[in-house]
């Protein structure tokens, strides 16, 4: 698959980019997909939720009232989860939500992702450039020149640019990432993935990997 360049202004630069097909056109495996994802996901969440169980309700331990006869349920203190202000019963507590993936499926879940992307012909090539300072407007004048101004984008770096990353960083649907750091969450979240052009042999490189 060949796609064109463009430059930051929209336009065609003459050239054109081979897409390596092992990375950008493999039949997708959408379980891949899947566990990766969920694995980001499930990463994500902190897991500090904790409720206060009876044994941990300050308060009095007198038995509320005798233990037969009364026609309700057994009660044998103030903190007894019937009660306002009782324990809570099998209530949440800490714990780590990481989840374990083969390094393989992640492999194979991101040439999935990015070839999904390449048949839907929403990957755009862009020729590398510098900006003098980071700038919001300026950013966004790429954006409109690219058409994706209106839709989530990702735009994808050779290798770290500052005042790229700070002039996108105050847009709430583009992102701006390094090739390093691109991830199958990713990937599926963005409309239009904006690979630079220095970026597409790295990517290449790194998730040939044996």
């Amino acid at each position: 698959m060949e796609l064109v360049i463009l430059n930051n202004n929209g336009k065609e630069t003459g050239r054109k980019l081979k897409l390596d097909k092992s990375v950008f056109g493999i039949e997708p495996n959408d379980h891949a997909i899947y566990l990766d994802v969920k694995q980001h996901l499930a990463n994500k969440r902190q897991g500090t939720h904790k409720t206060k169980e009876r044994a941990e309700i300050v308060g009095s331990t007198r038995k509320i009232k005798k233990q037969k006869g009364t026609g309700t349920a057994r009660a044998g203190s103030i903190k007894n989860p019937l009660f306002r202000g009782g324990g809570r019963v099998f209530g949440p507590t800490p714990r780590d939500y990481s989840q374990k993936v083969n390094k393989k499926v992640k492999r194979l879940a991101r040439k999935s992702a990015l070839s999904i992307k390449a048949k839907e012909k929403s990957i755009v090539i862009l020729e590398d450039f510098q900006m003098d300072a980071p700038q919001t407007s300026g950013y966004i004048k790429v954006l409109d020149a690219l058409g994706i101004s209106d839709k989530k984008s990702l735009l994808v770096l050779g290798e770290p640019n500052n005042n790229v990353y700070l002039s996108s960083r105050n847009l709430r649907h583009s992102k701006v990432i390094t090739n390093s750091e691109l991830n199958t969450y990713q990937i599926t979240n963005a409309t239009s993935i904006v690979l630079f052009e220095s970026a597409v042999a790295e990517i290449e490189s790194i998730l040939n990997k044996v």
